[in-house]
């Protein structure tokens, strides 16, 4: 072992309390990184087996071959196959079984009357199918189906709706239908998945309440005989199948569900912790850097005697890197267990909350152990690369010097390259924003910005430091005055260790302004869009819910007091060659209750092959009103429709609206989204909801809202996910406030001897403590102020480039009051920070620390 190898090991080893926040910070970054590769994982296996088990006797499906997806949508509308196929399929050899699957929309209500999920998680009904090794639910207590009303439900919605076998409850499809519980099923051995639930029926209720005309199924599940492959029965079905319909293995159909219900999911999720995971990343890398700056600069006489003694530059700067390596390496390797025992105890925890976490045991990958260890040696190295450079360079006769007096503040080249950045950030952005609206222009210039801030940090500490610590000389005397000194002493270290939390605190508010724009944004859209006093809605959110029943509308509007009750529904059409979401309603009577703006031509009489459409859309496509659009239908019609009105604002309405009629001849399972009910002259809001509620009560109990509980509700999504970034980002903010709290302490390690003849000039321990928690303060304060302005312009930025490169018109909002806890949470968090560093000071022997060198 060379010498700077024992050397730095040794100092590693009488040193180690000084490295105890850079440790920590790798750690926990390495644990959120590992624990978020390990969770992926284990979710993607844990949803094949649990998709590879319920499917296991099905060996080939039988199906519509053509879809029609939606912008925005990734599994695309099937059209039904008929059921009189299954006779077809039967008389071919290799097969052995075969049953229509009818599918749809089903949700149940609870013994509480509360219907259960419909908050993302799909709530699904169909067919119990008879033949135990093609359904992929398993009876586990009671018995199938055998009778109209009778109901087999999954073991997880029972227990989330307090039902169980003998139970008569509600069954929303979207009409409600009174059922009694004969049995309770698993999936693939599994309760159920989070708040997904399933309703198995008969046949001929399935094909009742859950098609549009009898003799339809969304596919045919086919059982081969022993001996024969999949791809063997598949190979065999094909020939005998009518044009338009494809049969494909179970094994394809199982991964296809798969990648539905758990691969976007999985990816858009992962992706979202990865993020957080590099913010936390970013935040410990200013950490690092922190630590090992101080600590070179505590060495500068040591290295200048070791580069006195004959010590290359070299040698003197790999001693360096090597004390960062075995801090790297220790810390990813415990990180990784940490990771792995985040992601078992997120294991736990989900299912409990209602997350859907299939059961089974933790999948490890190499990959997913070796990324976050590469990550985090390069980001410890990396931050220490500069310290270790400049110790390097220390020159021998820094032994003969005292002290080194920190320039960086009034450093011209720093300003210069700052604003260099500065200036290019503003070009890019401005560009993005204004110019050619680009959310890619508008991120180069946000990160710009970021780098900008953090170069021009040192120099603008200075005058930051002065401005914040300004009313602690009337407020604090004397302590205040040394602590607002103490903090401009090294501009460099100070801007270092508030970049920390500045980033932090940037991503937080960005967040903040952003959501409080979206929410702006949907209640301005609501307020101006709709115009009746009171919305039955469905879920805002998510694929979960059964909709509303069509018949909703018209039992409302038979009410006395009720002027105008319009259902809005859904439907799916390729129009002119892309696939696109209609609006089924009363385009008559669609005026009253939503503002449409202007309207060219007419929408008193589409009729059967008339089509209204949003003048953003009209644009897009060249239509105009008398124009010719071809609609492709799910069932295979192609008929053509001509535009008879186009008007404004589609917020609420949707770019494609047809009537019922029109719908009627294509439509599957028929519900509405929202029914828009405007009052009488004279009838109060409260006496019209009370009225609304008595009639949606005989509909399984939909939610009626007046207009600013529904704008609210809109966004109720965007606080959920607010919360949860918030959550996540308290990582980031804690290793920021590791951060300070050991910068103070190496920093005050170094001022040793100056705490000393404090306090033997009559510093009390109060009065010290006091003065350490408020340079810490002063240093949160610094890095949170940095935080709001750069967040609150980013927001902007982004609330900007996406109104700009989208249909949609954001409007931006500043929520004062949010972006204030923020600030107040920011110098909570600064004066915590500083209590440790606060104590070990006041604890500090005043003849020990004169004495020292």
């Amino acid at each position: 072992m060379n010498a700077s190898l024992r050397l730095s090991l040794s100092s590693l080893r009488a040193h180690r309390r000084r490295f105890a926040g850079t440790f920590i910070s790798v750690f926990l970054g390495v644990a959120f990184l590992a624990g978020t590769l390990v969770m992926g994982d284990t979710l993607r296996a844990s949803f094949s087996n649990l998709f590879g088990d319920a499917t296991a006797g099905t060996d080939a499906v039988v199906r519509s071959a053509d879809t029609i997806t939606t912008p925005g949508e990734g599994q695309g509308v099937r059209q039904p196959v008929d059921v009189s196929l299954v006779k077809t399929v039967e008389r071919v050899p290799q097969v052995a079984a075969a049953e229509p699957d009818i599918q749809g929309r089903g949700q149940l209500v609870g013994a509480d009357g509360t219907p259960i999920g419909g908050q993302g998680p799909p709530t699904t009904a169909g067919n119990w199918l008879r033949d135990t090794r093609l359904n992929p639910y398993q009876l586990a207590e009671g018995r199938a189906p055998a009778r109209s009303g009778e109901v087999v439900v999954n073991k997880g919605a029972a227990e989330k709706g307090g039902l169980k076998v003998g139970d008569t409850t509600t069954l929303r499809t979207p009409d409600p239908v009174k059922v009694t519980i004969v049995g309770l099923a698993t999936f693939g051995g599994a309760d159920g998945m989070g708040q997904a639930t399933y309703t198995g029926m008969t046949r001929a209720d399935a094909e009742k309440y859950l098609t549009a005309r009898p003799g339809e199924a969304a596919n045919i599940k086919v059982r081969a005989e022993d001996g024969v492959s999949q791809r063997q029965l598949v190979d065999a079905l094909t020939p005998v199948l009518p044009k338009g319909i494809e049969a494909i293995t179970g094994q394809e159909s199982a991964q296809e569900n798969n990648e539905t219900i758990s691969g976007q999911f999985l990816t858009l999720f992962t992706s979202f912790l990865l993020v957080f995971s590099g913010v936390a990343l970013l935040v410990a890398t200013f950490s690092i850097y922190n630590t090992f700056a101080i600590v070179v600069a505590q060495r500068t006489r040591e290295n200048a005697l070791l580069r006195a003694l004959g010590a290359a530059r070299g040698q003197v700067t790999a001693a360096t890197l090597v004390e960062a390596t075995a801090v790297a390496l220790t810390a990813s390797a415990l990180g990784l267990g940490g990771g792995i025992g985040i992601a078992a105890g997120l294991q736990t925890l989900f299912p409990a909350v209602g997350f859907p976490f299939p059961e089974g045991e933790l999948v490890v990958k190499g990959t997913s152990l070796l990324l976050p260890l590469a990550v985090g040696v390069v980001v410890c190295l990396g931050s220490a690369l500069l310290p270790a450079a400049r110790a390097g360079r220390t020159a021998p006769l820094a032994a003969l010097r005292e002290t080194a007096v920190d320039q960086s503040g009034t450093s011209r080249s720093r300003a210069v390259v700052g604003g260099g950045l500065g200036v290019l950030a503003a070009a890019s952005t401005l560009t993005g924003v204004w110019v050619t609206p680009s959310l890619w222009l508008a991120g180069l210039g946000a990160l710009l910005a970021l780098a900008a801030f953090v170069v021009l940090g040192p120099v603008a500490s200075r005058a930051a430091v002065r401005a914040l610590g300004a009313p602690l000389d009337r407020l604090r005397g004397i302590t205040g005055g040394l602590a607002r000194r103490n903090a401009l002493r090294s501009p460099r270290r100070t801007a270092a260790t508030a970049s920390a939390l500045m980033i932090g605190v940037t991503v937080v508010s960005l967040f903040t302004v952003f959501a409080a724009s979206l929410k702006t944004t949907m209640d301005q859209t609501v307020s101006r869009s709709f115009a009746g006093d009171v919305a039955v809605s469905a879920p805002s959110f998510g694929a979960g819910g059964s909709g509303l029943s069509p018949k909703l509308a018209p039992a409302i509007a038979e009410q006395p007091g009720v002027r105008y009750a319009v259902g809005l529904g859904s439907g799916v059409a390729d129009v002119n060659g892309g696939g696109r979401a209609l609006t089924v309603t009363d385009p008559a009577t669609l005026g009253k209750v939503l503002d449409l703006g202007p309207v060219d031509g007419t929408l008193q009489h589409l009729g059967t092959d008339g089509i209204a459409v949003s003048r953003k859309a009209a644009d897009q496509q060249h239509l105009t009103v008398g124009s010719t659009a071809r609609l492709a239908f799910t069932d295979g019609t192609k008929p053509s429709f001509t535009v008879r009105a186009v008007y404004d604002q589609s917020e609420l309405a949707g770019d494609y609206v047809i009537t019922r009629s029109a719908w009627a001849p294509h439509r599957t399972q028929d519900s509405d989204t929202l029914v828009a009910v405007t009052f009488d002259p004279g009838v109060s809001t409260a006496e019209g909801k009370a009225t609304v509620e008595r009639v949606a009560a005989q509909y399984g109990k939909p939610s009626v809202q007046t207009r600013s509980e529904y704008a609210e509700s809109s966004a109720s999504g965007i606080d959920m996910m607010l919360t949860l970034v918030y959550a996540l980002l308290a990582l980031a903010v804690f290793i920021a406030l590791l951060g300070i709290a050991n910068t103070l302490t190496l920093a005050l390690h170094e001022r040793t001897r100056e705490l000393g003849l404090l306090r033997a000039v009559g510093q009390t321990r109060p009065q010290l403590r006091a003065m350490v928690r408020w340079e810490s303060v002063l240093v949160a304060a610094f890095g949170t102020a940095g935080g709001l302005l750069l967040g609150a312009f980013l927001g902007w930025v982004l609330v900007r480039a996406a109104s700009g490169a989208s249909d949609t018109g954001f409007t931006f909002a500043l929520p004062l009051v949010n972006l204030a806890a923020v600030a107040l949470v920011g110098l909570v968090a600064g004066a915590l920070a500083g209590l440790r560093p606060a104590r070990r000071a006041a604890r500090l022997n005043v003849l020990r620390a004169i004495a020292m060198e």
